[in-house]
């Protein structure tokens, strides 16, 4: 993976303005540690810092091809899968390659088939490309919304990155959130509406979108999207289609020039993308090395409940011992969870699943002392239906985002100056907005209806936040995480299965469970759901509380502006049971709510953020 930022205006001349290019590209240092690069022009100026896992001479960027006489440059984040497959396809049309990077593969398809090409890649990407003689930039995200790519245009100057951090070094961006952008953040945050970012001026380009830059203006469009199909396959059609499409996704993102590894939880997702790779592996001579991640004496305080019915130590050892893995334990201190929020704010630009995030950072910080690419099994729960609320009928039947039903809870912590928000009624004009997005099937039944919205909420919400924090917290320790379940064929053909097979035997994931029945043990394959761990350890709750008075006792903290302090002061006295609601998903709870009011407090620290 790699951080690929640049500014472009066509309108004057900016070839002068390279110091702002190289202090964007410092900020992206851990996306891309091992190169950086430049493209300087009258009017567009592109940057790319590098982490080698394919080709570390062919793929060197920013990429410039001549074909022609035509001039083609791309910077470029991400991974293809199928690489090969386009390679051989370019050959046969005369194409030739001076290395085996997918970069180079990706920029010839775009000299090939121009933008359609974009619809022709299965990976996990953000790019920007610059056509000389079409005079314009093209910029795609990849259909999932795996990698980020965010963008300004100020003052006729049209900027861009992999991580808004880096936009704030051009002159024209400041951290700026208005009251919408306030509302935003206390309505759906850690989520962020589709295409925007709570800053002011600061959109994204959309999951399966790509942006148009000319001398005309900008430009958007879709070049996927989900569509509502007939289900013609039987069970068993369908119990073969996913294990196909599971493995074959699995096995095209094993390919690179590092060490690889895998997370591995115990759980049905990331065991079966561990067992697939240990068998190929096995099949080389090769041992898959796997980590998963615990606390400090968590076994001592862990409580079962209808989010998290079981702890993932035993689990993840069984599964190991299974696929015969080099298996490593991960063990969090909780002084390092609460300190390392401050880099999980960092790592985000914006306040996060507090120490969800953290956690994760820690882990992949640990991982990173021995590989540079991991697998994760992310996206699985979203597809097959592996949460609560696809199965809770209260959940289920809710009229507002599932994961996020406690909004009036939330309006409480705001101070008396800010109760006019609009919090309730942004959230709801959210939901409304994605429901009306879904893709209808004539003559499906009210039941099946419904659970396609579920489904379709989850893959637009929820999933893309959990991709945003697992990018985040994997890059920012210069980490290349890839989820194979993200592969949009997969998600393609999950969409329209009939929610009788899609739940078979009525349990969550049924159907995937019974596609990888013979590849896992039983004791996998049946383990009821439970999600990614969290600390139960009562020293972690002190801490947190004890962060959390220190900010409420100095008159400086940002975040007195913004919340009753009494309201809050209260939630920390009772150790978090005074907020008795989930405040988004199912374990930003207590101790993890208050973590999420230090998050809040160190990003308008930290950023200097001006609410307007």
């Amino acid at each position: 993976m790699c951080g690929i930022t640049g500014f472009i205006n066509f309108k004057k001349n900016i070839s002068n303005e390279d110091n702002i290019l190289n202090g964007m590209m410092d900020t992206l240092k851990s996306r891309g540690p091992n190169e950086e690069g430049m493209y300087i022009s009258n009017n567009i100026m592109f940057g790319h810092r590098r982490l080698i896992v394919v080709d570390p001479d062919g793929g060197k960027q920013p990429m410039i091809k001549i074909l022609n006489g035509k001039k083609y440059v791309l910077v470029y984040n991400g991974e293809l899968y199928n690489t090969e497959d386009l390679r051989k396809e370019l050959l046969d049309y005369g194409f030739s390659f001076e290395g085996y990077s997918d970069t180079e593969v990706l920029l010839m398809s775009y000299i090939r088939w121009g933008i359609d090409a974009i619809r022709k890649f299965n990976g996990i990407f953000a790019f920007a490309i610059y056509d000389e003689k079409e005079k314009r930039v093209v910029l795609a995200r990849d259909a999932m919304g795996v990698k980020p790519l965010f963008y300004s245009n100020v003052n006729k100057t049209f900027i861009f990155a992999s991580e808004i951090k880096a936009l704030f070094k051009h002159p024209y961006i400041e951290p700026i959130v208005d009251k919408d952008g306030l509302a935003e953040l206390f309505a759906l945050g850690p989520a962020v509406l589709p295409g925007r970012s709570v800053y002011k001026n600061i959109e994204e380009v959309k999951p399966g979108e790509y942006v148009i830059v000319s001398e005309d203006g900008i430009s958007k469009d879709m070049y996927w999207e989900l569509v509502a199909e007939e289900f013609k396959d039987t069970e068993i059609e369908a119990v073969e289609k996913i294990r196909h499409l599971v493995f074959d996704a699995v096995k095209r993102q094993t390919v690179s020039d590092v060490p690889l590894c895998s997370f591995l939880s115990g759980g049905l997702d990331s065991s079966a993308i561990a067992a697939i790779v240990a068998k190929d592996y096995k099949e080389k001579g090769k041992i898959l090395t796997t980590y998963s991640i615990e606390y400090e004496d968590n076994e001592k305080y862990f409580k079962s409940s209808l989010f998290q019915p079981t702890s993932d130590r035993d689990y993840a050892r069984l599964m190991a011992k299974y696929i015969g893995s080099d298996h490593r334990e991960v063990i969090l201190n909780h002084g390092e969870l609460v300190n390392s929020l401050k880099e999980a704010v960092i790592g985000r630009d914006l306040p996060g699943m507090a120490d969800i995030d953290s956690s994760l950072y820690l882990f992949c910080e640990e991982v990173k002392k021995d590989f540079v690419v991991a697998l994760s099994g992310e996206c699985a729960d979203e597809i097959f239906g592996g949460y609560p609320w696809f199965t809770n009928k209260d959940m289920i039947n809710a009229d507002i985002f599932p994961w996020s039903r406690n909004i009036k809870e939330r309006k409480e912590i705001l101070n008396d100056s800010l109760k006019n928000l609009k919090i309730e009624e942004l959230a709801k004009a959210a939901y409304d907005d994605t429901i009306k997005e879904v893709p209808k099937l004539l003559g499906e039944s009210k039941e099946d209806a419904r659970m396609r919205e579920l489904f379709y909420l989850n893959l637009r919400w929820f999933m893309v936040n959990l991709l945003n924090r697992k990018d985040r917290m994997s890059m920012a320790n210069s980490l290349e995480v890839r989820v194979p379940f993200a592969d949009y064929k997969i998600v393609e053909y999950a969409f329209n299965i009939p929610n009788n097979i899609k739940l078979l035997n009525g349990r969550e994931k049924g159907l995937l469970r019974k596609a990888l029945e013979g590849i896992l043990p039983n004791e996998i394959i049946y383990r009821k759901k439970s999600p990614y761990p969290k600390t139960y350890n009562p020293v972690y709750t002190e801490i947190v509380c004890k962060t959390m008075n220190e900010i409420l006792a100095d008159k400086n903290s940002p975040i007195l502006n913004i919340i009753n302090k009494k309201k809050v002061q209260e939630i920390v006295d009772t150790r978090g049971k005074a907020y008795k609601k989930p405040w988004f998903g199912q374990l930003m709870t207590g101790p993890q709510m208050i973590a999420y009011l230090i998050q809040i407090n160190y990003w308008l620290e930290i950023y200097n953020v001006k609410i307007v």
